[in-house]
């Protein structure tokens, strides 16, 4: 079972895309994507919300991401959000084991 957050950081005046450039001209993004159990950070822009930054960072299991919340990195990620004047929505998605689904619609 892995685990995949969705966290929406929205700012103002390009604040959530230059919080994001931050987190990887810093190397930080590149720190956490080599914790062990990570499985994907990755950030996106969405087309109709320039003021909002789409982070999808998804983690082996629910141990991992605990040790990742315990680490030193989650105050320099605050200090970061605090600098930019963030705000946030977070989504929470559990993998589905089944198989693969819908497959019909999938073109590769």
């Amino acid at each position: 079972m892995s685990l995949t957050v969705n966290l929406y950081y929205t700012g103002i005046n390009g604040s959530a895309r230059k919080f994001a450039e931050e987190m990887e001209s810093s190397g930080t993004a590149d720190r956490i994507r080599a914790e062990k159990g990570n499985l994907r950070y990755e950030y996106f822009f969405p087309m109709n919300d320039p003021e909002t930054v789409l982070l999808i960072d998804s983690w082996s299991d629910q141990a991992a991401l605990d040790v990742h919340h315990a680490s030193s990195m989650m105050q320099e990620i605050a200090v970061l959000r605090e600098k930019y004047d963030l705000h946030m929505k977070v989504e929470r998605f559990v993998s589905d084991e089944s198989g693969p689904q819908d497959t019909q619609f999938v073109r590769k």
